[in-house]
């Protein structure tokens, strides 16, 4: 019976570590770039865009649709580097306890 209130202490204190983690994910801060450094976008943890800087040089109408499939790769760049950051911290809290891939805590 003993084993059965270990067990649950070590859930509360995990599942205690993991909140203190979703708070901090959502304070890291990622960059994405593309077309070589013109598009800049700036995302949480959670994924959540702060900040797109487009350089003014590639600001023509014509290249709108570039412009645009531009944001998208940056974004993409930095929702992938936040994904590798999140399960850093994940493996981190979770040390060697079985969590399934693309397991996200709800973020």
């Amino acid at each position: 019976m003993s084993n059965i209130f270990g067990i649950m202490k070590q859930a509360e204190k995990l599942q205690e570590k993991m909140k203190s983690m979703q708070e901090n994910i959502s304070l890291i801060e990622i960059d994405g770039t593309s077309g070589g450094g013109l598009v800049n976008i700036k995302i949480n943890g959670g994924g959540d865009i702060k900040n797109i800087n487009i350089d003014p040089s590639i600001l023509i109408a014509s290249e709108k649709e570039i412009i645009e499939d531009l944001i998208i790769a940056a974004y993409t760049d930095a929702k992938s580097k936040a994904n590798t950051e999140v399960a850093k911290k994940m493996k981190e809290v979770a040390g060697d306890l079985p969590i399934p891939p693309g397991f996200n805590l709800g973020l």
